[in-house]
């Protein structure tokens, strides 16, 4: 790593040496902000399940809600960190995070339903701010360590892939006989956790951005073909992986699995979703992003195709973990190419506003994903996988000599 990134300091001139000290503290961060996600998505829908009467089909609202709580966050993280910088904004967010977790086990331990669902889209909320440590990242970074440093804060995610799993299987029976209260008290600890390791994060302040030039207004920025290609391929990653993921662990209790196969397939998809991370800028920077990221739409296909064929315990596990490859090939690599979008007095702006319609999809899908697998059943469900990863192809085919040179210019 030290080699690596000495070379492109070497190439570029200038020394990563902060941005790899950032990289470490923000993956760490990663890891313990980014379990709250597995643990909603483990849990969410049982506890839903469970709270509901006989309609199940909101069972995956809380889910739902938290992704769309990230979506509604985007744009004022934008503004907040833009005010307030980096280190202030993430601290803050982190302290937001362990209260919105005590709420969530309050609610689980009343039954009361909408107050999870709120509590989830809280968290939801804090979680927009966990999705700019990528950002962070790379606004330390030189233009040959910036691929990197996306992809190794992501793969923080890889602890959190352990930690979010077993957290809900160590924690379940906590406040027995009422399940998961304790899970999402554990939940509030990690948060404050995370506040203690971004303590030491070294982020350039609000001011420094304010300085670096005249930034130009959004709508221009979108209406070049490499915002458009960025985005859509964001979305497309992002979302059909919410689609599926979203629908599994009910699609598994309802195939008479246990909750802890489904505990234990989440973890092995959000491990797949940021193992790769290690490598995949390297492989970005051997083979170009845009290959990178039709050889994730490709595994995507690949779940779906998988999850078709059978409903067995291991015919889920190798689809989610498809699909979390999948989505750490076209998602790190829609990040990649948004970088290569905007200035450096534009970057919030640009950020928020990507991230902003990224999670709007995602919640889309997110909603769908419950009624979908119960009035339409789980083979639908993989079956929309296909049509929307060959629009995202065909897009990519035609903006693809047009956006080539399109970034600052």
């Amino acid at each position: 790593m030290s080699q690596l990134s000495s070379a492109a300091a070497g190439a570029t001139g200038v020394d990563d040496r902060i941005a790899r000290r950032n990289v470490l503290i923000l993956a760490f961060a990663q890891a313990l902000g980014g379990a709250s996600a597995s643990i909603v998505i483990a849990t969410g829908p049982l506890i839903g399940s469970a709270l509901l009467g006989v309609d199940k089909s909101l069972a995956t609202l809380p889910v739902s809600f938290m992704v769309l709580g990230t979506a509604l966050g985007m744009l004022p993280a934008g503004m907040i960190m833009r005010r307030f910088g980096r280190r202030h904004s993430f601290l803050g967010s982190s302290i937001g995070g362990t209260f919105t977790s005590l709420l969530a086990a309050w609610a689980v331990i009343v039954a009361d339903f909408w107050l999870f669902t709120l509590a989830c889209a809280a968290m939801g909320f804090v979680t927009a701010f966990v999705q700019q440590f990528r950002f962070a990242a790379a606004d330390t970074a030189s233009e040959a360590f910036r691929p990197r440093a996306i992809s190794w804060v992501m793969a923080g995610g890889i602890l959190a892939g352990v930690i979010g799993p077993q957290t809900v299987i160590l924690t379940r029976d906590l406040f027995a006989p009422i399940l998961f209260a304790g899970t999402y008290v554990a939940l509030a600890g990690l948060s404050f956790l995370a506040f203690l390791v971004l303590w030491f994060l070294k982020a350039p302040p609000p001011v420094a951005a304010a300085r670096a030039g005249e930034a130009r207004p959004l709508l221009v920025i979108m209406r070049k073909p490499g915002f458009i290609v960025a985005v859509t391929c964001g979305i497309v990653s992002y979302a059909l992986m919410s689609l599926v993921m979203t629908a599994t662990p009910l699609a598994m209790i309802g195939c008479g699995l246990t909750t802890t196969d489904a505990a234990l397939a989440i973890q092995w998809h959000v491990l797949a979703m940021f193992g790769p991370s290690f490598f995949t800028g390297a492989l970005i920077a051997r083979f170009g992003v845009r290959s990178i990221v039709l050889v994730g739409l490709a595994l995507l296909c690949a779940c779906a195709v998988i999850a078709l064929s059978g409903e067995e315990v291991g015919h889920f596990w190798v689809a989610l973990i498809l699909l979390g490859v999948g989505w750490n090939f076209g998602f790190i690599g829609a990040t990649t190419m948004l970088t290569a979008c905007y200035r450096p007095s534009e970057r919030n702006m640009v950020q928020s506003a990507n991230d902003f319609l990224v999670f709007g999809f995602v919640a889309f899908a997110s909603f769908s994903s419950g009624s979908l697998l119960y009035n339409f059943g789980w083979g639908t469900v993989n079956m929309l996988v296909f049509p929307v990863t060959a629009i995202c192809v065909i897009l990519m085919v035609v903006l693809r000599r047009s956006s080539t040179d399109d970034a600052l210019a």
